[in-house]
């Protein structure tokens, strides 16, 4: 027996499991139906989305614009952070979930709803994000997941269902690929990427040109940070959401940001993933090089540590949670003068930081040079390193050579 809600509120994202889920919903659950879709950078996509929604038997559709929010406290936070999950993955999707689940609770509370519904499947990761977020905001709501309901086992299932219904969708059994789009990046995955060996196909990528149809010119910009986050591109000052936009197309010309990975998912199968993040390459290359120039060794080092923590908080859903905010006012502390200017190259594909500059530089060419200097008296590290060795001088009696 389904438990009885009279309202639910769905994150609808006009793709193929948010499409039939709206019809499902009223079938299965004899409820009202109001669709959500979270404005968080998909463009086009969210072309014709409250049609379709209404047609689908939505009785209400909201429009909800989060870039902003979405980028100054969600993106601009990870990004300091130098949070990226398992060496490659800059966690688009994982972190635009929890601030899409939190306006999905906002509306329902509005809208005097008793339950909340997404399109996450019963295997990947989303599902416990939004659900972790639901339960952080509004745990007396009803969860309705479909995919850990219903008898449709596949996207092809899934295209079946939306037919028989005349639901457009723009999947086809050839063309199944499953994509989730915002400011910051676009997923790709499914079909003949759930074979490691295949390479994807160039209509796999949607905002990247191939690096080998790039330019044959290297193309420069300069990143300008103020206390770790973006501000400017080329001296010019733009709002977070327009520097992410402006980075996504330079970058997308150069081929940059594309990244194939095999990740080990929260639920504990390995899934193939391929991203395109092209802004996001950049910006990630930019700031790891001016806190090369401002963090002293010991924080930069232990925040390599502090980084891969938060990097699995938000890919597991955990966002809103005490050790990431506490995670947030140490990485917040450490950006006091991550304060600068990055010039990166561009190149098919490449995005290399090739020129920093900073007024809290650390770097000292004094004392650094290979050159003669009056500053550092090189014969000070016979004592530094006599006593830094210590330990293996001690220890020397107990090694034997060719061990």
């Amino acid at each position: 027996m389904k438990t009885k809600v009279s309202k639910v509120v769905l994150a609808y994202s006009g793709g193929l499991d948010t499409s039939i889920i709206i019809p499902w919903l009223r079938e299965h659950y004899k409820c009202e139906v109001i669709a959500m879709v979270a404005d968080v950078g998909q463009h086009e996509e969210l072309a014709g989305l409250e049609e379709k929604a209404l047609k689908s038997g939505a009785s209400k559709f909201f429009l909800e614009d989060l870039r902003e929010e979405f980028v100054t406290h969600f993106i601009f936070p990870t990004l300091m952070a130098g949070a990226v999950y398992e060496g490659k993955y800059l966690l688009g999707t994982s972190f635009a979930r929890p601030l899409i689940a939190r306006r999905q609770v906002e509306i329902a509370r509005h809208e005097h709803a008793d339950a909340v519904s997404h399109g996450a499947t019963g295997k990947g990761n989303d599902q416990v994000r939004f659900e972790l977020t639901y339960k952080a905001f509004a745990p007396d709501l009803k969860i309705i997941a479909p995919w850990r309901e219903w008898d449709i086992r596949s996207r092809e299932d899934a295209i079946a269902y939306a037919s028989a219904r005349n639901i457009p969708i723009t999947q086809t059994k050839k063309k199944i690929y499953s994509r989730d789009r915002n400011l910051w990046h676009i997923s790709h995955e499914g079909g003949i990427l759930e074979e490691p060996w295949n390479e994807p196909l160039e209509d796999v990528y949607v905002l990247t040109l191939s690096p080998e149809k790039a330019p044959d010119k290297p193309e420069y910009l300069e990143i300008g940070f103020e206390q770790g986050r973006p501000v400017a591109i080329d001296g010019k000052s733009f709002g977070p959401v327009e520097l992410v936009e402006a980075l996504n197309e330079i970058a997308a010309r150069n081929g940059v940001g594309r990244t194939d990975l095999v990740e080990n998912r929260l639920v504990g199968m390995k899934s193939r993933g391929v991203y395109e993040t092209p802004g996001g390459t950049i910006l990630y290359e930019a700031h790891r090089g001016l806190e090369s120039l401002t963090l002293e060794r010991d924080t930069l080092h232990y925040k390599q540590a502090v980084a891969l923590r938060y990097a699995e908080l938000v890919y597991y859903g955990k966002w809103y949670n005490q050790l990431r905010e506490a995670l947030d006012a140490f990485v917040e502390s450490t950006q006091a003068h991550v304060t600068g200017t990055v010039r990166v190259k561009l190149y098919k594909g490449n995005c290399t930081a090739v020129g920093i500059k900073s007024p809290y530089s650390l770097y000292r060419e004094d004392i650094a040079t290979f050159s003669r200097d009056e500053v550092y008296n090189q014969s000070d590290a016979e004592g530094f390193i006599n006593l830094f060795g210590l330990p293996e001088t001690i220890g020397s009696k107990f090694r034997k050579l060719g061990e």
